[in-house]
């Protein structure tokens, strides 16, 4: 690293050989005096997708009354902590996923488009929502989207319905034809998002070499220190902290996969044992994608639609996809609340960290958007309407949380979808079957 300049770039990175570490917004990089003061004003703006499968429970779901968040509902309370930084949507739904199936679920949750029926190659469906920001705020980050799952995906054949196997498993498309795979390994993950390149070979080989991939910017990273004040030095060395924990958290996996290499088939080899360890380690390498500016968009399916997986973490032993066909038995419901329940508490603590980060004049959950939700209703219908349905986060002072908004009528997810797009500066004028947007979100409760 060089620096010839006195205040540092956004884009100032550690680097040595085999490792690239992107850099937290630092004191160093908004000098006093310059434009560039602005910038802790006018803070970068991240969007992200957090998507359930098979819908909720949505008797237990829904938050009563309307307008000011009051008590939240049974499911949703793993949220009060950060209450007043969410919105709970009611009455949105998704026709294009019609007619009701676990693929069009998926597929249309982000791009608000009818998928073509094959269970060919022949696959067509529509530019998501993520992707059409990536191309608009993304292009200025090392990856200008992330895309995450928790789940081996399968994207050959047909999974649901006639629908091919690329509908369920893929939330991102760049274009109608071209679907974004996502990652669950944690490790490939994290080499993306801190290692140098090359081709996997290369990069299994230079990860090889050492015991922690930080070892590699110690030079670099001795230099920058000496540039800094006591405040970002402070700032570096949490954030590396936090690199080094997460890639500890991934070493540790591994040993544990090859000292028991039991195969499973809802999950690569090599992440943690328990989904709620792997869940945690996925959002926090999330979390230092959007701290070091690495992405500014990303995706993340906490399971696949017809997923199996069991949860004894939330005291279920029976697979979810069975649980979703409840056929109105009480137990299975109160089951399957559990699962969703589960899942709510683990946006919570992202959520939680993203509060707790600095990021400039703010955190990075005042700098975010973030939407969670499902493309499917009432599992047991598997209908599209009245779907679960959270908004996270400030966008830079843009959104108003602690509500409750319920429409009187029926309203396109992509309306949320075309606001939220909006709100960090990507400008649409039209998005699936949308037919405006919902300003609401944006404004004053007024009570």
């Amino acid at each position: 690293m060089i620096l010839t300049r006195k205040s540092l770039s956004r884009r100032t990175m550690l680097r040595g050989m085999g490792a690239t570490v992107a850099l937290p917004l630092l004191d160093a990089m908004i000098p006093a005096a310059t434009a560039m003061s602005r910038t802790a004003a006018n803070p970068v703006k991240r969007l992200g997708y957090v998507f359930i499968p098979m819908g909720s429970d949505i008797k237990r779901w829904t938050p009563e009354g309307e307008g000011a968040l009051g008590q939240l509902s049974p499911i949703l309370q793993p949220l009060e902590s950060v209450k007043d930084r969410v919105s709970v949507i009611s009455n949105l739904e998704l026709q294009p996923a019609y007619p009701g199936t676990h693929a069009t679920s998926n597929a249309a949750f982000l791009s608000a488009a009818r998928a073509k029926r094959t269970e060919s190659s022949d696959y067509f469906l529509g530019v998501t929502a993520d992707q059409i920001a990536a191309k608009q705020i993304g292009q200025g980050t090392l990856l200008p989207s992330l895309e995450m799952s928790m789940d081996l995906m399968e994207t050959v054949g047909q999974c649901d319905n006639g629908y091919a196997c690329v509908y369920q498993n893929n939330l991102s498309w760049s274009s109608p034809t071209t679907p974004l795979p996502a990652e669950a390994h944690p490790r490939l993950i994290f080499e993306s998002l801190f290692g140098e390149g090359g081709t996997p070979e290369e990069r299994e080989a230079s990860r090889q070499r050492r015991s922690s991939l930080l070892d590699w910017v110690k030079e670099d990273m001795a230099s920058l220190k000496r540039e800094l004040g006591g405040a970002d030095r402070s700032k570096v060395s949490d954030y590396l902290d936090a690199v080094r924990d997460v890639e500890k958290r991934i070493q540790k996996a591994e040993a544990a996969s090859k000292d028991n290499p039991v195969p499973d088939f809802e999950r690569p080899m090599g992440v943690p044992a328990s989904y709620l360890d792997h869940a945690r380690l996925m959002f926090d390498l999330q979390v230092l994608a959007f701290q070091g500016d690495i992405t500014r968009v990303s995706t993340f399916q906490l399971a696949r639609e017809t997923s199996n997986r069991t949860y004894p973490e939330a005291g279920v032993t029976d697979p979810h996809h069975p649980l979703s066909h409840h056929g109105n038995d009480p137990e299975k419901i109160e089951k399957m609340s559990r699962i969703n329940r589960f899942h709510v508490s683990l946006f919570a603590e992202f959520l939680q960290k993203l509060a707790a980060t600095e990021d400039g004049a703010g955190s990075l959950l005042d700098h975010s958007l973030l939407l969670y939700g499902s493309g499917m209703g009432d599992p047991n219908l598997h209908d599209h309407t009245n779907l679960p349905i959270v908004v996270a986060g400030g966008a830079a002072g843009g959104m108003q949380g602690g509500r409750h908004i319920r429409y009187e009528n029926p309203t396109p997810l992509a309306n949320l979808h075309l606001t939220l797009l909006d709100k960090v500066g990507v400008a649409l004028g039209q998005f699936g079957d949308s037919n405006g947007q919902v300003d609401d979100l944006f404004e004053p409760l007024g009570i």
